[in-house]
């Protein structure tokens, strides 16, 4: 958003933040907003903040520079506690380095704003090394998920003045892409667009058609995800999502959260036993039917932190120092594989006093040493890490 009383979340009250030897000053000038920070030589400027960059759980801010670039400040306003943050505490870089905050890799036009805005063009041009990046609507709209609304608005038109629905309209409202319609895939595919870590290969936004026309995903390779396939770097949940079961069984994002709000669709373990339970869901057939949200499972005293499902089977990991993200793969605690291969496993997040051995011999004891442990790809992608 354009940086207003009403966008800006941090506090710009002459207030000063230190990290690694560097002050940066934040303060209001003629309704305007401003920090005083080191450029790429290391000198300390006045830098006039134009937007605002997220809401929660962290908001960044980001700077105009010359060649329409947006270069977004690498010091956030932690929504939760209320303070200034540095996004890289624990690194320094150069200012020719492109992560230097006045660098590429933090340039807004080029990393960030394909996935916040509706329609963005992105302006490139090769031979100045500029930026003229235009948008139709600065922040994410209906029309990035079901692409142009012209059809859509002519057939809200007509129902509003008694009239027949345009032709073609039928049941979709006129939207070009409609999630009712296709398999899990689909809607998977159009989320995984910007909840995903890939390369944009169409020059422009194709709404509804399969994500590998439009991008090229990552893969499982050593440095992104550990080797039985956990989240390691920024991967985002599509990469996850499609190595769970669930993908496979047909499960879509909308099962868990609501699609225009992305907020969960219950409190808890409510949004797991909608299809994890003595019940089940006949779209999900093969699902075991019996009691998961009982200590008889999960073996944790109910209402604690242990009984809760996403603790074991999507365990977190924090990004952007602040932002704790679930892992989508919706796997089983592995924590014999942690003794051999040292990935992590949701069990030592918790109890982080004790080690490997003491988990998984518990995990035996409770489900017995024979049971069904999945997929064993893990050790041969350890063997070849070195060259993947």
């Amino acid at each position: 958003m354009h940086a207003s009383e009403s966008s800006v979340r941090g506090d710009f009250n002459n207030v000063s933040f230190g990290s690694r030897g560097e002050t940066s000053r934040f303060f209001q000038r003629d309704g305007r907003f401003f920090v005083n920070t080191a450029d790429a030589e290391g000198k300390l400027r006045d830098f006039e903040i134009k937007y605002t960059f997220g809401v929660a759980p962290l908001q960044q801010y980001l700077i105009e520079f010359p060649g329409g670039r947006l270069q977004a400040l690498p010091i956030a306003w932690d929504a939760r506690r209320k303070r200034w943050f540095h996004l890289y505490p624990d690194a320094r870089h150069a200012g020719d380095d492109p992560l230097h905050w006045t660098g590429r890799y933090q340039n807004w036009n080029l990393m960030c704003a394909e996935c916040h805005s509706t329609n963005l063009r992105k302006g490139y041009d090769a031979k100045s090394d500029t930026y003229a990046t235009r948008w139709d609507l600065l922040n994410v709209s209906c029309q990035s998920c079901h692409g142009p609304g012209e059809a859509h608005v002519a057939w809200a038109n007509a129902r509003r003045d008694g009239q027949p629905a345009p032709a073609g309209s039928g049941s979709h409202y006129g939207l070009l892409v409609n999630y009712r319609d296709g398999d899990a895939r689909h809607e998977v595919d159009s989320c995984g667009a910007c909840h995903s870590r890939r390369q944009r290969l169409a020059d422009r936004d194709l709404p509804g058609a399969p994500f590998l026309d439009n991008f090229r995903p990552a893969l499982l390779r050593a440095g992104l995800y550990h080797a039985d396939g956990q989240q390691l770097d920024e991967v985002y949940a599509y990469g996850s999502m499609l190595q769970s079961r669930m993908y496979q069984r047909g499960v879509r994002c909308t099962d868990c959260h609501d699609a225009h709000s992305l907020k969960l669709k219950a409190e808890g373990n409510s949004v797991c036993v909608q299809c994890h339970s003595q019940a089940g869901n006949p779209r999900f057939p093969t699902l075991t039917l019996k009691d998961y949200d009982s200590p008889q499972h999960h073996f944790h005293k109910a209402g604690t932190d242990g009984a809760q499902c996403v603790n074991c089977h999507m365990p977190v990991k924090n990004y952007m120092v602040v932002h704790a993200r679930p892992d989508h793969s919706f796997r089983v605690p592995r924590p014999d594989l942690s003794e051999k291969l040292d990935t992590p496993n949701a069990c030592n997040q918790c109890h982080a006093d004790k080690p490997a051995k003491w988990a998984a011999a518990a995990v035996d004891r409770w489900y017995g040493p024979k049971r069904e442990r999945g997929a064993a790809f893990a050790e041969a992608f350890a063997d070849r890490k070195s060259v993947v």
